[in-house]
């Protein structure tokens, strides 16, 4: 793999690894804004915990010479840790058994929060004795030179959006090739979310556009498309939240698609809601590995269709899913999944919003067991 034609998309390597911690070092709040982030609404905390990190961090910071490094070091050695600890109840994961620590893997997941969707992919991965994977992000993410060295020191890989169509067609190819690259040649894992964009209704369908994506530059090898697929060795994820730090955001969101047809993002409304998804309270979180693609799969929708089977059953489904259920639904139906459940505190999320948006919230709370009720056939 000649990785100099992919340099500007792919995570930083050697030089580049060493001139962006540099540059982090460099970076007058970078200890402070990530004291911020992991301890937002508590002052003294924050102020304390700034401090530890000043000399925590910088000896961490001379041991990173990979994306690698950066990854066990920095984000699951300090930052996902804190993160499990204030915002979350639980941490876990399941379906590890399906997984062969020497076989690179395609995941594809489903995508409910901008970055910790893949953050905890690595985090589980790492808990398991597996490598850990790159991941596949929106250059719409990449708002200043601080992100982008974050999000690459991470094993970010760049997937530009919004070019002229013959360029974005010259870009899908090239992305195409880096993908089944890294993993045919490098052996390396590589994460993609389903679609672009969040699921902001809960309802999760891959995109076959994704799929064909990656045989796209291959059309012309000889190659077929199930074999190219076996090559890949895609592994459906199913991530899933007791709780969605950004639910009332993304239903408004929603609310204005219905409305007016469209929704135009604010300035650095993606930071701001990847922020609000780090910092804010989740609940329980479940991330399940599912089974490898082995089978013939003849076209994309075939592939997307068992990506989106296996995601559904790979749920957890939790309390606050079967409330929302039973509210939308009829009373009874699942009364015994959220007994312990504190539905009058749950719902008071909600007060004072209009009962349009309210619905579409616990819409996006319900639609996992609608899903998965179809997947199982019940």
């Amino acid at each position: 793999m000649d990785k100099s034609k992919y340099r500007d998309i792919a995570p930083y390597e050697g030089q580049d690894v060493i001139d962006a911690v540099n540059r982090i070092r460099a970076y007058p709040k970078f200890l402070s804004n990530m004291a911020e982030v992991l301890y937002a609404g508590n002052i003294i905390k924050t102020k304390w915990k700034s401090h530890q990190m000043k000399e925590m961090i910088p000896p961490l910071l001379d041991q990173v010479k990979s994306y690698d490094d950066f990854q066990r070091l920095i984000t699951a050695g300090v930052f996902l840790p804190t993160i499990e600890r204030n915002s979350m109840s639980s941490f876990t994961f399941s379906g590890q058994e399906n997984l062969d620590r020497h076989t690179p893997y395609l995941f594809i997941s489903n995508h409910r929060d901008i970055v910790l969707d893949c953050a905890l992919l690595d985090y589980a991965l790492l808990q398991t004795d597996m490598p850990i994977c790159e991941m596949a992000i929106g250059d719409n993410l990449l708002v200043n030179q601080f992100t982008t060295d974050m999000f690459k020191l991470n094993g970010g890989v760049t997937v530009k959006r919004n070019l002229p169509m013959r360029e974005q067609y010259m870009e899908s190819l090239r992305l195409s090739r880096y993908f089944v690259e890294l993993i045919d040649e490098e052996k390396k894992s590589i994460w993609v979310a389903q679609r672009s964009g969040r699921a902001k209704d809960g309802i999760d369908k891959t995109n076959p556009a994704i799929i064909k994506m990656l045989y796209l530059s291959y059309k012309a090898s000889g190659i077929s498309f199930k074999d190219l697929i076996k090559r890949c060795h895609i592994v459906p994820i199913a991530i899933s939240y007791q709780y969605d730090p950004n639910d009332i955001n993304k239903g408004r969101e929603e609310v204005s698609k219905k409305l007016h047809g469209t929704y135009t993002k604010k300035r650095y409304e993606d930071l701001v809601n990847m922020l609000r998804g780090l910092r804010r309270f989740k609940g329980d979180v479940h991330l399940h590995f599912g089974k490898p693609l082995t089978g013939d799969y003849e076209n994309a929708d075939e592939v997307a269709m068992e990506v989106d089977r296996q995601i559904h059953v790979g749920y957890k489904l939790w309390d606050t899913n079967y409330l929302a259920y039973d509210l939308l639904q009829g009373p009874t139906r699942f009364t015994q999944k959220y007994e312990s459940l504190n539905t009058k505190k749950f719902l008071d999320r909600y007060k004072g919003l209009s009962e349009d948006l309210r619905r579409i919230i616990l819409r996006s709370y319900a639609n996992p067991v609608v899903m998965q009720m179809e997947a199982l056939g019940m």
